[in-house]
């Protein structure tokens, strides 16, 4: 019965298990069950055996419990044979877990990790890039040389992974590598520079981390990429930015010149302006010194770093600090004040790293943390070192202006019951009276008063303070002195007791009478004194001796005595040394003459400064500059250049998006003419450039220069006159000058010959050429009719006959506008798929393997959208109204930026003019490429040309912008009930931030947003359906999103879907074999992440959606928009 009861006590009272384990396990667990004795006991058994189950469920369920195991600090090595079986797992889920936990013993279990490795190796091919991840880290933890040459290899194939994720794994397993085998540095410097190249946010920091592991010293790798990481530092992890400016702080110390470097004049610059000679050879200097300016990087990379001060991250906040701190100038440093500030109210961990920084800058800038001073006052809740460090920075900011705030401040410090802090609030008022010599005298009679605190710490606090406070002034404050010697028998603090004699002893001429009633008293409870007081007896008994002798001898004497059999043998060498000195004996030494002058003489006041002022040699933000000494792995901050080195190492070639505008002319035929009969035969077809390829442009531009110059050399010896040459060329120049101007507008000049006014037709292979190459030019554009003044227009049967290939006007009244108005609608034959609007050479072509096969469910997509949205109402814009959308079509300025379409309506019958973009308010890694300023007086002036427009009337120019309206009215304002359409490129940056910046005229100004739509981020890539599906099996896992998608009954047909995506995104359709599957493909414009779509349907009532993309946001916005447009077809 007592057994029973023994053991049901404890079963009820004993914790339920923390692994989980239950039964009879369980309770053998437990130290205090009377089975813990049991020689049968086997730990962890039942994990063992689910880790051994042939079922997923159990196995996962195990690894989740030995994953908390470790969690929560518990050893789990001896189930290392049981999980590593478990490596070859199909289930994702397990084999993550699994990996997650060789990490974590691969190194300690180096022999059973071994056995492992052919399966490692086969994971770095896994479709899903975790797997391929967590197998490299898992490799990179088996610390053995044995296997160097394979994890080298793992390294340099993850470095080239379309995956991000797996390049920053391999970054950080860099510095495993080299920590194991130096020997491979070379190898990995090649490595190293490959990452420091990529684009990727998720990979910058930490291939930063890995150069600085493993090559700090090579800063040239940093020069071709110090503008990419300057302009990428925004968008990468917070541990990244870190790591990334530390670096750059370093790199800014060797690359650019102190910009806080000095180039002013000499105090005697006044003399040498009267000093002929002086003022000649000041003037010779001078011309060596120039004037300093800031390098654009060095701006760069301030101007960069400065939105992170709003960062969440105090690492980061510090980091911006300390580099502007160490690398910007005096007037720009003041930025990062507010900043730090916000940190101290954070974590008590955070405030004390935060003010150990703000100490040190506030020792040297004070003006810049003096707004804020409220800001340190002290808490009764903050805990000691941080009322400390509160103390140390309110004393370094004390100045003339706010030091009677702080003095009564303090005042409250003094009475605190912690006898540490009112101490150190004493030594406060020392600083700022020694430092602030205007009141050094209030804070003198403010210690005296202390001097009757209860508390003995404050008391003798107070006597050391005024002790180093009189020397400075020790001929005016004999009161204080006699007051002090007053107290000397009442003060029990050692420190205080011992600086009271130092003060009677050594200004004892001061105080002849009381000085040797003192002696008398000291000597008396000598004996009982600590060793710090009986030294400056000694040292009152010797000074005294000196000077009055008559009076102090005899008690000198005694004390000498009494400090000869002292226990210290501190003080018995004091007594050997002072004796011969000051009672010298028969045989005195040459020194005791001059005793007076070595106990006597003057000594310099006491410095009181800072303790943070020797911390400034250390950078701030690191351990040395937390505890003031060089820690281990610290690098020194490197000294400015006094030259700075060659700037254009940091030069990279960009290849312009943009072509050059070239004077060109369209040929046209009656049977491909878009144009009825009875328009003007002056009309030309306005074709569009977006449908040819690349090589097609390149070739057509050739044919068209030699066509040009053979036709000016034609024309040149029909002429009779020189004049006529001279006129051409003229011309053709001022075009070539104005067409420059029209660039921005997407607008091509042709130039029509005196011939073709007159109709006649050349029968030329020139001619026949360009006529086949507009033949795949749009058939739906709106028409500009040009005519000449006062000139009828001729029948246009005659144009066949009478027409030649002369490329070169004969008189100014003949130019012609050639406006292209970009994409066309869909409707005509042969489609045009996206790709052939924004890239050159993507017109849709299937390949060789899968033109055999049939193509399914293939329909001509829809281009440009037609929903426009409003940017400025007409009522709140004061008549002003204005509306955008966008265009899907490529931007001439860059090719990471998206076109949109603005139409600005004046619905007032007054005039309105200078409507421009204003303030911009982007966020970071956007740009906005602004329209011109409605309102330009002439931008290009045609003679002798009228342009007709549906829009408006007669004016001086009309010039085309791509969007729905086709034409734009380029004068000197807007008129009443007109509308302008402009066009205005903006770079998102892949993200669904707004763009927000001012729309302003000449008396508002508007605060505008602009939104795209995640579909509008994308660009079209047309690429064949192996290639789709080979990205498609390495965008899985966390880069793939599905959903089902419920359909009205039998709408699920192929138009209605391809046009609903297509109404969603600016993707292209991907042939494909399969029936009733719909394969999209598209990048992001900025990055160029590849991002593919597959709809299939599942039956006549439900269809299935699944999104790649490399990134997650972007895949899972876009199939939230696609289930919203597909569930309404």
């Amino acid at each position: 019965m007592a057994n029973n009861g023994f053991q049901g006590s404890y079963a009820n009272e004993r914790p339920p298990s923390s692994t989980g384990s239950g039964g009879d396990n369980d309770v053998s667990s437990d130290p205090a069950s009377s089975s813990f004795f049991v020689n049968d006991y086997k730990k962890h058994e039942d994990l063992k055996q689910m880790l051994d189950s042939s079922k997923d469920s159990l196995k996962l369920e195990a690894m989740k419990r030995i994953i908390g195991m470790i969690a929560k600090g518990r050893d789990a090595s001896d189930l290392f044979p049981a999980v590593v079986k478990n490596v070859v797992s199909k289930n994702i889920e397990v084999k993550k877990l699994v990996y997650v936990y060789l990490t974590r013993y691969a190194e300690e279990r180096q022999d059973l990790a071994l056995l492992s490795i052919s399966t490692f190796q086969r994971a770095l091919k896994d479709p899903n890039q975790l797997i391929r991840a967590s197998a490299l880290r898992v490799l990179s933890s088996i610390r053995v040389p044995m296997i160097v040459p394979i994890m080298m290899l793992a390294i340099k194939e993850a470095v080239m992974d379309m995956s991000p994720y797996v390049r920053k794994t391999a970054a950080h397993a860099i510095p495993k590598l080299y920590s194991l085998e130096p020997e491979q540095k070379e190898v990995l410097l090649e490595v190293i520079e490959k990452l420091l190249a990529d684009k990727t946010t998720l990979v910058a920091g930490s291939a930063i981390e890995a150069f600085e592991e493993v090559c700090p010293e090579r800063i040239d790798l940093i020069h071709k990429n110090y503008r990419k990481l300057c302009n990428l530092l925004v968008d990468v992890e917070e541990w990244g930015q870190v790591v990334i400016i530390n670096m750059l702080t370093r790199y800014c110390r060797t690359q650019f010149v102190n910009p806080n470097q000095s180039n002013t004049l000499d105090e005697n610059d006044e003399k040498a302006f009267y000093d002929s000679d002086e003022e000649v050879t000041r003037e010779a200097n001078n011309k060596t010194k120039k004037a300093y300016m800031m390098d654009p990087d060095h701006r760069l990379l301030l101007r960069t770093c400065k939105p992170l001060l709003n960062s969440r991250n105090a690492s980061v906040v510090m980091a911006v600090a300390q580099l502007y701190h160490h690398c910007a100038p005096k007037n720009e440093v003041s930025v990062v004040a507010r900043a730090l500030i916000r940190l101290l109210r954070g974590h008590k961990e955070v405030q004390y790293i935060v003010l150990s920084n703000i100490a040190t800058m506030s020792v040297q800038r004070k003006d810049m943390f003096e707004p804020f001073l409220k800001s340190f006052y002290v808490r009764s809740n903050d805990p000691i070192h941080v009322k400390l460090l509160k103390l140390e920075i309110l004393t370094n900011l004390a100045s003339e202006a706010n030091i009677s705030t702080i003095l009564r401040e303090f005042q409250t410090y003094v009475t605190s019951s912690d006898h540490e802090f009112a101490a150190a609030t004493i030594q406060a008022i020392g600083r700022c009276a020694s430092n602030i010599s205007e009141i050094t005298d209030a804070c003198l009679n403010g210690l005296v008063a202390l001097l009757a605190n209860r508390n003995e710490t404050v008391v003798g606090e107070s006597v050391v303070v005024l002790k180093k406070l009189m020397q400075m002034r020790p001929t005016e404050h004999k009161d204080i002195i006699i007051h002090l010697a007053k107290l000397a028998e009442t003060i029990t603090v050692p420190m205080a007791r011992a600086s009271i004699l130092w003060l009677i002893g050594e200004y004892s001429d001061r105080v002849p009478k009381i000085a040797p009633d003192v002696l008398r008293k000291m000597a008396k409870i000598f004996i009982s004194e600590d060793d710090i007081v009986k030294l400056q007896i000694l040292n009152l008994a010797a000074k005294l001796c000196i000077t009055n002798s008559k009076q102090t001898k005899l008690l000198c004497q005694y004390v000498f005595n009494l400090a000869k059999y002292d226990q210290n043998y501190d003080i018995r060498d004091r007594v050997r040394f002072l004796r011969p000195l000051v009672l010298p004996g028969e045989k005195a030494g040459a020194l005791s003459k001059h005793a007076k002058k070595i106990f006597l003489a003057t000594k310099p006041a006491p410095v009181l400064s800072s303790k943070f002022k020797e911390r400034d040699q250390y950078q701030l933000g690191t351990l040395s500059h937390v505890i003031n000494t060089r820690a281990t792995g610290y690098q020194e901050l490197p000294d400015w250049p006094e030259l700075a080195p060659d700037q254009s190492v940091r030069n990279v070639e960009v290849v312009m998006p943009w072509i050059d505008v070239k004077i060109t002319k369209k040929r046209q035929d009656k049977k491909k003419s878009f144009y009825s009969e009875s328009e003007p035969s002056g009309s030309g077809e306005l074709s569009s450039d977006h449908e040819s390829s690349s090589e097609d442009e390149s070739a057509t531009e050739d044919s068209s220069e030699e066509t040009t110059s053979a036709s000016s050399s034609s024309s040149t010896c029909d002429e009779d006159s020189g004049s006529s040459t001279e006129s051409e060329s003229h011309l053709s120049k001022s075009i070539k000058e104005k067409a420059k101007i029209l660039d921005i507008m997407d607008v091509k000049v042709a130039v029509k010959n005196n011939a073709e006014d007159d109709e006649e037709e050349s029968g030329s292979d020139e001619s026949s050429e360009e006529e086949s190459s507009e033949e795949d030019s749009s058939s739906e554009e709106e028409v500009i009719a040009v005519k000449r003044k006062q000139k009828p227009a001729k029948d246009h049967t005659s144009k066949k006959s009478h027409e030649e290939t002369s490329d070169v006007a004969k008189r100014p009244s003949e130019i012609l506008l050639d406006l292209d108005f970009g994409p066309t609608s869909m409707d005509s034959t042969p489609a045009i798929t996206p790709g052939d609007v924004l890239t050159p050479n993507s017109s849709f072509q299937t390949s060789t393997d899968v033109k055999s096969k049939p193509n399914y469910n293939f329909t001509s997509p829809i281009v440009s959208p037609i929903t426009s949205h409003e940017l400025i109402n007409k009522i709140t814009g004061g008549g002003l109204s204005a509306f955008y959308r966008f265009t899907r079509t490529m931007s001439i300025f860059s090719p990471k930026m998206i076109s949109v379409d603005i139409t600005f309506t004046n619905h007032t019958e007054r005039p309105m003019s200078g409507i421009r973009v204003g303030q911009k308010k982007l966020q970071s890694g956007m740009e906005i490429k602004e329209f011109p300023e409605i309102g330009v007086t002439d931008l290009i002036t045609v003679p002798d040309i009228e342009f007709e427009c549906k829009n408006s009337g007669p004016e001086k120019l009309v010039a085309r912008m791509p969007g729905t309206c086709g034409f734009c009215l380029w004068a000197t304002n807007l008129g009443g009930g007109a509308s302008v359409t402009v066009l205005m490129d903006i770079d998102f940056n892949d993200t669904t931030q707004p763009a927000q910046f001012q729309i302003c005229t000449h008396s508002k100004a508007f605060n505008v947003s602009i939104t795209a739509p995640v579909g509008e981020l994308l660009q079209p890539n047309t690429i064949t359906e192996n290639d789709f599906l080979k990205l498609q099996g390495k965008l899985t896992g966390m880069n793939e999103a599905s959903a089902s998608i419920d359909v009205p009954d039998g709408n699920n047909n192929a138009d209605a879907i391809c046009g609903c995506i297509h109404e969603v995104a600016n993707i292209v359709q991907v042939s494909t074999s399969e029936e009733n599957v719909y394969r999209f493909a598209g990048r992001t414009v900025a990055t160029g992440s590849d991002v593919l779509i597959t709809v299939r349907a599942l039956d006549n009532k439900k269809i299935q959606a699944i999104v790649n993309c490399d990134k997650m946001v972007i895949g899972t916005m876009l199939l939230k928009e696609l289930k919203t447009s597909l569930s309404k077809v």
